[in-house]
């Protein structure tokens, strides 16, 4: 793999003000990105804080000092919207410390982040047997869905139905809060409106979760297209969260049989699961490459735009041979060779969370949205107030 911070060529971001903003932070391998509209709302998409507080030389940034700094910066105590894409410890670990519950009495307060709207996966509320962070988030999501506000859920299996009958509430009387795959979330549909954003669903699938006798956290995670206008150009990313390739198939072939194909295009692609192979082709890794199946084919390559940003949410990827090489969780060497060949193929970028990260002082990379485009920042990269970015995408 490249050496860290070297590849790619160097041109100014454009001088606009106001641009909304992707923050991908280095967490190893786990999740949490900043979204931030042009009109001031703010998305936080998961939140695990992964640092050792007893380890001044861990490579994981300090979270939740970076988020506060920068609400603090807005002169603000909370986010619109926290989304949890769903319930692992990659994506919310420390949670239970970090945020503002409206269940829990003993977790407000003391400087605590407020969330506007909780999102969640219809799984998140009816899942049972958790504990730490995930039980916290799925009490909270209980307690604000029994309530009826203040939160959002994706998609309405059976048991979600169940849920309500099982807490004197009528599903029906809830719908306002409910977002199926196949729609776009209200108050995020208009992108002529002054955040010049729409989010549409792709996955859960309501029909997937119907079929199952039990929720599988990666399968039922929340997968999401965001669009952002930004003058007469719009970008668009995809977050595929932690999905495999067998659910990433179902998302094309639904999304190809409604005539959806395309809210599958990207210019930047958070690509899932911290490139594991098994988001590619869960059968094969591949010596030297992972060939994806089909339909994850179609997504990566047809839905791919011109200069298109690949971003993986991970440690630095392992060389051939290493220790690490070995080990079976991601990333796997073999999934990045492909994401790499796909992004030469557009005279893209493969960008990782860790690799553009210092060590001793971990910095986020940035994604900004322009009027020619998605521009990749590698924060570590900026002298002082001057920002350069490695490559942008034309519009």
């Amino acid at each position: 793999m490249r050496e860290q911070n070297m590849i790619g060529s160097a041109v100014p971001v454009p001088q606009e003000d106001n641009l909304a903003t992707l923050t991908f932070h280095p967490l190893n391998n786990a999740d949490c990105t900043r979204i931030d509209l042009k009109d001031g709302r703010k998305i936080l998409v998961d939140y695990a804080d992964m640092r050792n507080p007893d380890n001044p030389s861990d490579p994981c940034i300090d979270l939740p000092t970076a988020l506060r700094q920068d609400l603090r910066a807005a002169d603000r105590d909370y986010f619109d919207v926290v989304l949890f894409t769903h319930l692992d410890k990659d994506h919310t670990n420390r949670a239970g410390e970090f945020f503002h519950f409206e269940r829990f009495s003993t977790r407000q307060g003391d400087g605590r982040i407020k969330m506007r709207e909780l999102w969640v996966p219809a799984a998140a509320l009816t899942e049972e047997g958790l504990d730490g962070d995930a039980q916290i988030i799925r009490q909270e999501a209980r307690h604000r869905f029994i309530e009826g506000k203040g939160i959002r859920v994706f998609s309405r299996p059976g048991r979600l139905k169940d849920f309500c009958e099982k807490n004197g509430i009528r599903l029906e009387d809830r719908r306002h809060l409910v977002t199926d795959a196949g729609k776009l979330v209200p108050g995020f549909d208009n992108l002529n409106a002054p955040g010049g954003i729409e989010i549409f669903i792709h996955n859960p699938m309501a029909w997937r979760l119907n079929d199952r006798e039990v929720e599988e956290r990666n399968d039922d995670a929340v997968v999401f297209q965001a669009t952002f206008r930004e003058g007469a150009t719009d970008t668009r990313v995809l977050f595929a969260s932690d999905v495999d390739d067998i659910s990433l198939g179902h998302i094309v072939q639904t999304s190809k049989a409604h005539g959806n194909q395309d809210r599958l295009r990207w210019h930047v692609f958070k690509i899932p699961h911290h490139c594991s192979y098994k988001s590619l082709n869960s059968a094969d890794k591949g010596v030297d490459k992972t060939v994806p199946i089909e339909d994850v084919r179609w997504l990566c390559e047809e839905g791919a735009e011109p200069r298109g940003i690949m971003i993986s949410t991970s440690e630095i990827i392992p060389g051939k041979g290493t220790p690490r090489d070995k080990d079976v969780q991601p990333p796997h060497r073999q999934a990045a060779a492909y994401y790499q060949d796909v992004v030469n193929a557009i005279d893209g970028q493969f960008e990782v969370t860790m690799e553009n990260s210092p060590l001793r002082n971990p910095k986020p990379s940035q994604v900004s949205i322009t009027t020619a485009g998605a521009a990749f920042v590698a924060m570590a990269s900026i002298p002082g107030d001057y920002a350069a970015a490695r490559t942008m995408r034309a519009g």
